[in-house]
């Protein structure tokens, strides 16, 4: 039977606009606005505190306890083992020489297994402030049950092939899906709102004398980081893929200032993104992040994780939080609420981040590595500057 005239006209505009929303989300990136290209390494340039609303000093409101009437609810966060415990510390003395002795915002620490009297009287004696001590409850931790185990041994064996780094250690599987899914769900963050994550054995370098919490919260910030990588394609072949799936069925959460350039470049390190079937790799690299965990309990960053960690990708491939909180931050989030940390000196080995700034003691202006010439290259931040800008 014929199908009239009208009909016709409104499936095929209906075909043009799907068409046309493709287009849009996964065509070739729009090009840069000039004022976002960086001709020079922003670090070396004289860096300050960031502007914007006025920042909150220590003078008063800030003592331990009862006495820190001016803090929020934010909790430094760290998912450390016992046997880390002399990198922990070290960790520990570096932010609270430069940063927290001011603030004393308290330490969450969590674990998969108790922690030992050790581990919590030596942390405890680093800070004046409250030290919490967190067991991760067995559903959060545990492979889940949909994951083959024997499709998981066999895939740890192709990954460790290509060299993959901690593809056969289940654990690292683990750590990556509790930091991409389930860190904030602990009933101990329950009503906490921002965190700032530590790793054992990294190295801040310079005072920050205003409440970096106070900061995000009164600039509507979500996400805060330092460093800016590529990541190894190999270890995330389908993310893209099934992330490119997840927006067809949910376009509408697709935010209209995204970051989605960033996402999938090919001019920088194009099989990068061939390799990665469409995507760039580029990521923030999350052993330091300063976010709102509101962001991860939004119902689009739910259901992003949820169609992740079902696709199986943190097993069977070795997806890290980095690039599944970067890809999300980067579609589901305006990138303006996405902060450069320039002003805090910050290194995890073998990376990075040193601020022009009398406040800096200890490494070099400008220094993204200190290791081999070749890790030069896997520095994203010109990207991120290009696409969206130092702010």
């Amino acid at each position: 039977m014929a199908i009239a005239r009208p009909i016709r006209m409104l499936g095929l505009a209906a075909i043009c606009l799907w068409v046309f929303f493709l287009y849009e989300v996964f065509g070739p990136a729009k090009p840069a606005p000039s004022s976002k290209i960086i001709d020079q390494e922003p670090l070396l340039d004289y860096t300050g505190e960031p502007e914007g609303a006025p920042l909150w000093r220590a003078e008063k409101g800030y003592g331990p306890g009862a006495e820190g009437t001016n803090r929020i609810n934010a909790t430094l966060l760290s998912l450390v083992r016992n046997e880390e415990v002399e990198g922990m510390v070290q960790a520990m003395r570096d932010l609270e020489r430069t940063w927290n002795s001011k603030f004393n915002y308290p330490w969450t620490f969590f674990n998969d297994v108790p922690f030992t009297e050790e581990f919590k009287t030596r942390t405890q004696a680093e800070t004046k402030a409250e030290c919490k001590y967190e067991l991760i409850p067995k559903e959060h931790w545990e492979v889940p049950s949909w994951i083959d185990e024997e499709v998981f041994q066999e895939s740890a064996k192709i990954l460790k092939e290509q060299d993959i780094q901690y593809a056969s250690m289940k654990s690292y599987h683990q750590m990556c899906r509790w930091n991409s899914g389930l860190f904030y769900k602990h009933p101990a963050l329950e009503n906490t709102q921002y965190y700032w994550r530590v790793e054992p054995k990294v190295h801040f370098f310079c005072d920050v004398d205003y409440d970096v919490f106070r900061y995000m919260q009164d600039n509507n910030k979500t996400y805060g980081f330092t460093i800016n990588l590529y990541d190894a394609p190999k270890s995330i072949p389908t993310l893209w893929p099934e992330t490119v799936k997840f927006l067809a069925q949910h376009p509408e959460y697709l935010h209209d200032q995204n970051s989605m350039p960033w996402l999938v470049d090919t001019e920088r390190r194009p099989d990068h993104n061939m390799k990665a079937n469409g995507y760039s790799t580029c990521h923030f690299w999350s052993n330091f992040e300063i976010a709102d965990m509101s962001f991860w309990r939004s119902q689009a960053y739910e259901d992003y994780f949820n169609h992740l960690d079902r696709a199986g990708g943190f097993f069977y491939e070795r997806w890290g939080d980095a690039p599944v909180h970067s890809i999300a931050l980067g579609l589901f989030e305006d990138s303006s609420k996405i902060h450069w940390f320039r002003d805090i000196g910050y290194q995890h080995i073998p990376y990075f981040n040193c601020p022009n700034s009398p406040k800096c003691k200890g490494c070099m202006t400008g220094r993204f590595t200190d290791g081999e010439s070749w890790l030069m290259k896997e520095d994203c931040r010109p990207n991120w500057f290009k696409y969206v800008g130092t702010g």
